[in-house]
Order: structure tokens, then sequence, then C-alpha cells
């Protein structure tokens, strides 16, 4: 297998979405619910590749099984990369993952579909991929902490509620601990922090790789123009650029909710939330 492609993002910041679109590229393989159905048959999955290239089975087909981050397939094949309380590290690759997650990989595959696609969220685990497949390209798809913030208040299955004793992101450094409680332990500001923590464990795994195997991607600019994102994205991963993947991408409509935080927050919470990002705000560009 030749230079899988990794998707990764905080979570809320617009990468499934990427990750959707990008799979529209008729060289990509990636991984659907099959694999999570049945993590040990993976020749169903790879007859879904199979069909996705015929006309109408294959628009057929992508409505029924979308791309996915199917941790449960990775469950059965590699223990603990489904929810670390840490990133995952080159030193935490075994001489077991080392020999039975390539193979598992590389059997996703079709004759014309030669490359993989994955997408991950929350810890990058940039360093324990790169140990594991060197060649690989790895995009960050991110965006606004203070809409990724707002947006985590409002799904189920933030963990954010239950505080860092047990959400997953480990303890928070004597830093960070003295900035919640500095805040009256406002959730709002526990989510602006995650943000952070996974903004900054990315940039520490992505300033170990190579150069030319990291790019990152704005969510705001990938919304406003997919197609020059994209444009840069297959060219970043030595894909071709054809007339079929532009097509497809052209017929998503894409729409940005980055201001829904202006409406849903009180104007004490977006205080609160501007203070606890307003370094890493200026650091990517939101000012």
């Amino acid at each position: 297998m030749k230079s899988p492609i990794f998707v990764i993002g905080t979570g809320r910041s617009g990468s499934t979405l990427f990750h959707q679109m990008f799979a529209e590229h008729p060289q990509l393989a990636w991984l659907s619910e099959l694999c999570d159905r049945f993590p040990a048959r993976l020749g169903f999955n790879r007859t879904l590749m199979r069909l996705l290239d015929w006309p109408v089975l294959g628009t057929l087909s992508k409505r029924r099984y979308e791309p996915g981050e199917c941790y449960t397939f990775w469950n059965h094949h590699c223990l603990g990369f489904r929810q670390p309380c840490r990133d995952l590290l080159a030193s935490d690759l075994t001489e077991l993952n080392r020999r039975r997650i390539p193979p598992v990989m590389d059997a996703l595959l079709t004759g014309r579909r030669q490359r993989l696609l994955y997408k991950i969220t929350g810890w990058p685990r940039i360093g324990f991929l790169h140990e594991l497949f060197p060649d690989a390209r790895f995009i960050h798809v991110y965006r606004d902490g203070r809409a990724v913030a707002n947006s985590l208040l409002a799904v189920d299955f933030w963990r954010g509620w239950h505080g860092p004793a047990q959400w997953r992101w480990g303890e928070l450094n004597a830093s960070d601990q003295a900035e919640w409680e500095r805040h009256d332990k406002s959730f709002v500001a526990l989510a602006g922090i995650q943000w952070r923590l996974l903004m900054d464990a990315t940039a520490d795994a992505a300033a170990r790789l190579p150069s030319g195997q990291f790019m990152g991607i704005r969510y705001e600019e990938f919304v406003a123009d997919p197609v020059a994102s994209f444009m840069r994205a297959v060219e970043f991963c030595g894909l071709d650029w054809s007339p079929r993947f532009e097509r497809a991408i052209r017929s998503y409509t894409l729409e940005t909710a980055n201001d829904k935080w202006r409406a849903d927050l009180t104007s004490r919470q977006q205080s609160i939330l501007q203070a606890v990002l307003a370094g890493h705000l200026t650091k990517y560009g939101y000012g």
C-alpha cells in the first residue's frame, strides 16, 4: 500500500464533510459501516469499493454506505486506538501492530482504488500512524475554536459535562486546571480548552513529520471554495484531478455555521471563550 491519506480534526471541525467529499475521488478506497459490522471479513468492504465504479450501482451503494471512522473495526485490529487518554505516539506501536495492521489496510484496496483514505477525530495519532506508514499523508481540517467549542456543547456525546477526571483527554495540566477554576469551572471554558489541547497535540505531532507530509486546510476556506481546497489536497496527495471528481464535489451544498456561537452563548460566556482561546485564535488566523 502506497501513501495512505489520513484526514484529521479535533471533532466538530468540518472534517467529516471534507472526508465524505474526498471519498468521491475514484482512486481512493475508504472504510464503511461494513468494516464495523464485519471487521474480520474485509472482502465485503472491498466489494463495495468495486461497486462504486459502476455507473448506477455506484450511486446506490454510496447512498447506502458512507465513509466513516469505524472505531469498532479499529478496536478489533488494534486495541487502544479507539479512545486513548493521550495522543498515540510512535513509541506506542508494538511489533504486533506492525505485523497486523498494514496487511489489514492493504486488504481494503482494489485494482482501481489503490490509495486508502481514512478520517480520525480527537487525538491526531500522527506519530503512531507515521511509524506504521512512513510515507503517509496527513491533512488537518481545522475550524474557528469558538465554533468548535459551541458545537461540542450542543452534542450529546460530549463528555466534558463529567469534568476532566472522566473525559477522554487526560488530566488537565496545572496551567489549564488553574484557568478552568479561574472561570468557575465553566463548561464553555472547558470546551475551549479541549479544542486548544487537541490543536496543540496536532501541531506537536506534525512538527516531527518529514517535510511534505502534512498540510492544513481551514474549514472556512474549504466551505467558501471547495474546488480550490480539493485541488490543493489532490496535488498534495499525488492524485489525479478528474472531471468526474470535480462534478461530484460541486454537487454538494456547503454552508458554514461559524457564527452560531454568538447567538447561542451569553455575552459572559462569549467573553470566557474569547479569553481561553485568545492566543490560539491569533495563531491560527482567527483574530
